[in-house]
């Protein structure tokens, strides 16, 4: 099939308004978020149903030609961009965002893969419920790619992963054969979990068109504080006595760093600072129950009446809880550009991963900024170095990173998935018997490795 037959084929599919081919038009999809990889593609298809997305699937096979799967195209690995060393199309999903059930006796939520995040949030809530996957692109990025790269957040340490939010999927496989799995059901025992093969293989199994989302009681009340504390160290050892007192209303635990508090106040200079000059490390910390707010922070005050936190500030309103949370949510922006990590180690090791890495980065580059921040409440660091002017060095100051996590059996990809920028990466930290094993699942259901290119394996 010609390109321009492909394309003719395509448009029959979706309408012509919505198969792009102009250089112009492709360019937002072709290009990640950072900027950091571009790659040309034949055409940006726009579906609006499952069907849509069936029909364009098997015309791509026919053609042999591949599928990038996107969503918000919020990803940090360039995952969801093209890699251009082949005949590819972009699968933009965003046309698909239509909730199609919220079911509040069941507490699920079904709602296709074009569904903003905070949309699907404000659902849940217009309808008294909770959704708890919380993250600091969810105005733009998209559900779909959210289960693609089993995404994090701030609200893991609570209610768990991306993929513990999913009852049921609906997938489109690489031969354009719909899967329908939209079961709403938390006991379904009848074999192989399959939606789970689907949740974090960043679309190279095939493309996730729609979830059924679980629901939660929506909280009532909660508690903020902003916490200096000496060290990580110190840090995890409050985290601990919080999780004793506090029990499951303990929501988040964030850790910051100065350097990261620093950025954010140099970038938004109206910020305020809520302990000015004040520590090297600081926890974000946030309570949430059907109580009162009263009772969270008298149960906050308690905890942190101990010599774990030098210094805290309780936020007195919902303002001033926004507020701290903005801070957080402004550190990757701030620090846009310099060489990035998403690393995991067990809670109790985050300390010995913060001081080993940090040794070996300032013996290597002892210039070089370290902004750590992160879900320290589940393990999980953003460890960024440097400035522009170190990209050209990344792969040194990622073996250094790596090495460390390695050492202390920790994972190089956390919460932002593999992508292009761990997919070699990722072969020295891998059993080969569980690369062997991925290797054999994407043979089985895409035989002619027609779905994301160039990611993950």
């Amino acid at each position: 099939m010609t390109e321009n037959s492909l394309l003719g084929a395509l448009a029959a599919v979706v309408g012509g308004k919505n198969v792009l081919a102009g250089e112009n038009d492709t360019a937002p999809y072709t290009t990640d978020w950072r900027k950091q990889y571009r790659g040309a593609a034949v055409a940006v298809v726009r579906p609006a149903t499952t069907a849509e997305v069936s029909a364009v699937v098997r015309l791509c096979a026919e053609a042999l030609v591949a599928i990038v799967p996107q969503g918000g195209n919020t990803g940090l690995c360039g995952g969801s961009v093209p890699t251009g060393k082949q005949r590819e199309i972009v699968l933009s999903l965003s046309r698909m965002n239509r909730i199609r059930e919220l079911d509040a006796l069941n507490d699920t939520l079904t709602a296709e893969a074009g569904c903003v995040l905070a949309d699907l949030q404000r659902a849940a809530g217009d309808a008294g419920r909770l959704f708890a996957l919380s993250l600091a692109a969810e105005g733009s990025c998209q559900i779909g790619g959210n289960l693609s790269t089993n995404a994090g957040g701030v609200n893991v340490l609570r209610y768990g992963n991306a993929r513990d939010q999913v009852l049921g999927l609906e997938a489109v496989l690489p031969d354009g054969r719909v899967w329908n799995g939209l079961r709403g059901l938390r006991k379904d025992n009848t074999g192989y979990d399959l939606k789970q093969l689907f949740i974090g293989a960043e679309g190279t199994l095939g493309i996730i068109t729609a979830a059924v989302l679980k629901l939660h009681p929506k909280p009532t009340a909660s508690a903020t504080a902003w916490i200096e504390v000496a060290d990580p160290r110190r840090a995890v050892e409050l985290l601990s006595h919080l999780r004793h007192a506090c029990g499951e209303r303990l929501t988040a635990f964030e850790l910051l760093s100065r350097t990261c508090v620093d950025a954010v106040l140099a970038q938004r200079p109206a910020t305020r600072d809520p302990l000015p000059g004040m520590g090297s490390w600081y926890v974000l910390v946030q309570l949430a129950d059907s109580g009162t707010d009263r009772v969270l922070n008298e149960l906050l005050a308690q905890a942190l009446d101990t010599d774990l936190g030098a210094n805290a500030v309780l936020a007195r309103s919902d303002a001033e809880s926004k507020a701290l949370w903005s801070i957080r949510e402004s550190v990757p922006e701030a620090q846009f550009t310099n060489v990035k990590h998403d690393i995991s180690v067990a809670i109790s090791k985050v300390p010995e991963f913060i001081e080993r890495a940090g040794a070996a980065l300032a013996a290597a580059f002892p210039q070089a900024p370290i902004y750590c921040f992160g879900h320290i409440g589940d393990g999980n660091l953003h460890y960024n170095i440097g400035d522009a002017a170190l990209l050209a060095r990344r792969a040194e100051v990622h073996r250094i990173v790596y090495d460390e996590v390695a050492a202390l059996k920790g994972s190089i990809s956390a919460e932002h998935g593999l992508g292009q920028l761990k997919r070699e990466e990722i072969t020295r930290h891998k059993d080969p018997l569980e690369l062997e094993l991925m290797r054999a699942v994407k043979r089985a259901l895409d035989p002619q490795g027609l779905m994301n290119p160039g990611k993950v394996l």
